[in-house]
């Protein structure tokens, strides 16, 4: 099916008449999946793996049918430009599924990070979508503090996630991560990740740490956009960083993670 050309905007999907151009009609509306990622000159990480979350997640919302979810992926996949940084989001609302297409930010290669660590606010922590605007809240406080992510915890001060970001750190030569059993966003980047370290037979350990003792360790904040960065500074503490050793070696491996849109389309049909 033939699909519009567009620029940015939110394109509203039906079985019979695909993608089509809608207003922006978001007000009193929730959000109740949400998924996104990076797309580079047609090229995506993991967007299987994003599709795959996507599903599971309509699925627990008593959403579209499996196949018709499928069918929306195509259409979307095939809609998705080929040229320049973007940053797509898919939703599902009580009425629609939908494709929002967004410019990308400016991406970043390393983070700072407000040290307060925040109470895990959301409602659903294991779904990306109806908390998103409860996290934007919280970020804009931690950029107002002059950093440019917030760390989120536990009621013992164990660190979880970051606002927008899964937060993994290394101790000595092993890779560490929140405990699964921890209410954390399945990250994609993340399990990208955990797998190539494994893969590699790096150590790959589930930890449960505060803050503090994050301190003079190499932590990285990973998420689709970006991709990893380092922390190289924790706003409103006395908190050390440690050196960034590992970061550029993995960065540049994921870099090369983003399989063309075009074979993804090819394999799918």
């Amino acid at each position: 099916m033939a699909q519009p050309v567009v620029t940015e905007g939110v394109l509203a999907w039906s079985p019979a008449a695909g993608l089509r151009p809608v207003e922006d009609a978001t007000a009193g509306e929730p959000l109740l999946v949400a998924d996104s990622w990076l797309v580079r000159d047609g090229r995506v990480r993991g967007l299987d793996r994003h599709r795959d979350r996507f599903v599971r997640s309509c699925a627990e919302c008593d959403g579209p049918p499996e196949h018709r979810l499928l069918e929306f992926w195509r259409d979307m996949t095939a809609a998705l430009p080929r040229t320049g940084e973007w940053f797509p989001r898919v939703e599902l609302t009580p009425h629609q599924v939908r494709l929002r297409l967004r410019h990308a930010p400016p991406l970043g290669s390393a983070v700072e990070v407000w040290a307060v660590g925040q109470p895990d606010p959301r409602a659903v922590p294991r779904r990306k979508g109806p908390d998103l605007d409860t996290l934007a809240r919280l970020r804009a406080r931690a950029v107002e503090a002059g950093a440019q992510e917030a760390v989120l915890v536990g009621p013992s001060g164990v660190v979880r996630e970051g606002a927008t970001t899964s937060v993994l750190w290394w101790e000595d030569d092993t890779l560490c991560l929140p405990p699964p059993r921890l209410p954390v966003l399945p990250g994609v980047t993340l399990a990208l990740i955990q797998e190539r370290a494994e893969r590699l037979g790096i150590r790959v350990a589930h930890r449960e740490r505060t803050l503090a003792e994050l301190a003079d360790r190499e932590v990285w904040l990973v998420n689709a956009l970006h991709g990893i960065r380092p922390v190289t500074r924790w706003v409103g503490g006395p908190r050390g960083v440690g050196a960034a050793v590992r970061a550029p070696e993995w960065r540049e491996w994921l870099d090369e993670e983003a399989p063309d849109l075009l074979e993804g389309l090819e394999r799918s049909g």
